[in-house]
C-alpha cells in the first residue's frame, strides 16, 4: 500500500496539479485576508485572528478538492488500468486508502504555509501573542477533518465514472449539498421539531462547533462517520464494477 501511496503522491507533483492546487489556494487566501478590502481582510478588522481564512477555505475547497480527486479512479478506468490496479496483491480498501491519503496530504500541503498568516497575527497583536489559541486550533482541526470529508465525497464520486469532469460535478456538488445544503433545508422550517436534527446533518453545523475551540467527541464522531461512510460506498462502486 506505501508503494501505491508514494506513486499516487508523485504523480500529484510530477504533474502541474499538485502545485497549482497549493498555488491557487493561497493565493486566493492572500487575496482576500490581505489586499482586498473585504469583511475577510484581517488588516482593516483590528483584531488579531484568521478567522477569515476559515470562513473562506471551506468554499475554496467545494472546488479545490474535487478538482483534486476527480482523476484518482475516473483516470484510471478510462485508460484501462484499473483492472491492473485491482489484480494488484492488495485489497480494494488499501487501494481506497491510498488514494484517500494522497489526496489528503495534498490538501495538508496547501494548509501548511497558512501557518505564516498565523504566525504573522500573532505578531501583529498587541501585545504580540493577543490571539485565541484555542478557537484558531479548533479551526485548524475542524478543518482537516471537513477537508477528510470532502476528499472522501470525490474519491467517491470520481469511482463512479469514467469521465472527469462528471466526477468533478458530482462530487462539487455532493461537498456543496453536505456543507450548507442541510442549514438551507433548516432555514424553510418544514419539518418543525426535525429540523435541528436536519441542520445537524450538516457540515458546517460540526465545522463550527469546533472553530469556536471546542472540540467535542460527537463533531469528531460525525466526521469519521461521514469519512467511513463514503469509503465504504467507494468499495461497493468499485466491487460493482466486477460484476
Amino acid at each position: 500500500m506505501c508503494t501505491l501511496l508514494k506513486k499516487e503522491i508523485n504523480s500529484f507533483f510530477s504533474s502541474l496539479t499538485g502545485y497549482i492546487v497549493i498555488i491557487v489556494f493561497l493565493i486566493i487566501t492572500g487575496l482576500f485576508l490581505w489586499v482586498f478590502h473585504l469583511d475577510f481582510n484581517i488588516l482593516d478588522f483590528g483584531y488579531a485572528n484568521i478567522d477569515g481564512l476559515f470562513l473562506l477555505a471551506p468554499f475554496i475547497f467545494l472546488f479545490l478538492i474535487p478538482a483534486i480527486t476527480m482523476r484518482l479512479f475516473s483516470d484510471e478506468h478510462k485508460s484501462g488500468t484499473i483492472e491492473v490496479l485491482l489484480t494488484l496483491p492488495l485489497s480494494d480498501f488499501q487501494i481506497i486508502f491510498a488514494k484517500y491519503l494522497a489526496a489528503l496530504i495534498l490538501v495538508i500541503f496547501s494548509l501548511l504555509p497558512t501557518l505564516v498568516y498565523f504566525i504573522t497575527v500573532y505578531q501583529l497583536g498587541l501585545p504580540p501573542g493577543n490571539i485565541d489559541m484555542g478557537g484558531m486550533w479548533g479551526s485548524y482541526l475542524g478543518l482537516l477533518f471537513l477537508s477528510a470529508t470532502f476528499v472522501s465525497i470525490g474519491l467517491f464520486s470520481s469511482s463512479i465514472t469514467n469521465n472527469q469532469l462528471i466526477s468533478f460535478i458530482v462530487a462539487a456538488f455532493l461537498c456543496g449539498f453536505a456543507y450548507i445544503g442541510f442549514e438551507l433545508i433548516y432555514s424553510f422550517d418544514l419539518f418543525g421539531s426535525f429540523d435541528l436534527f436536519i441542520k445537524t446533518l450538516g457540515i458546517n453545523e460540526h465545522y463550527s462547533s469546533m472553530s469556536r475551540g471546542v472540540v467535542d467527541t460527537r463533531d469528531v464522531i460525525y466526521f469519521l462517520s461521514v469519512i467511513v461512510l463514503f469509503i465504504l460506498l467507494t468499495k461497493v462502486s468499485l466491487e460493482s464494477r466486477k460484476w
